[in-house]
């Protein structure tokens, strides 16, 4: 595996943000990937996820109300889904109580990844190069779908790190 570690924080509800006065997840994030720096990982935090809509607060919510509460609720902004292509995505929150907040970025991360080298592919088949070229970059679609990609199922990585209190991980009664 090669590349930037990307760490890419998992966007906290704007009002959240507001009421804390700062975002949690994006401080773990770049506190991770200076530790990361500081031990020869290369590494850097990529706040590229962004909440396509509303949603309603997690907390009175059993498993599946979450995750159809946040089903299609990220989307990666503008020009995030090319900066993902440079190395393994890790995927950071700081908690994790049903996996719906991580399973929707990593929805959102791996559909951005996968229509950028959708693209690439279009356009390296219209600029006339040949298909056994293409598949031998792995940088195309025809890479990403035969061969896993360059980290993994759809070109990335994803994986949840969990900062929180040991007493976090009682018995989840959601």
């Amino acid at each position: 595996m090669g590349g930037t570690v990307l760490l890419v924080p998992v966007p906290s509800a704007r009002r959240a943000v507001r009421a804390r006065g700062h975002d949690p997840v994006r401080r773990i994030a770049l506190a991770a990937a200076g530790e990361l720096r500081r031990s020869g990982t290369p590494a850097r935090m990529l706040a590229v996820l962004r909440q396509r809509r509303v949603v309603a607060d997690q907390s009175a919510l059993n498993s599946r109300q979450r995750m159809d509460n946040l089903a299609g609720a990220l989307q990666v902004a503008a020009g995030g889904a090319g900066l993902l292509l440079s190395g393994p995505v890790v995927l950071v929150d700081d908690l994790m109580t049903t996996g719906a907040s991580l399973t929707e970025a990593a929805r959102a991360v791996k559909a951005a990844v996968y229509a950028v080298r959708t693209r690439e592919g279009m356009r390296e088949r219209k600029s006339g190069a040949g298909q056994e070229a293409t598949r031998k970059e792995g940088n195309s679609m025809y890479g990403a779908l035969e061969n896993g990609g360059a980290y993994g199922a759809g070109g990335v990585i994803c994986a949840a790190v969990v900062a929180v209190s040991p007493g976090s991980f009682e018995i989840n009664r959601n």
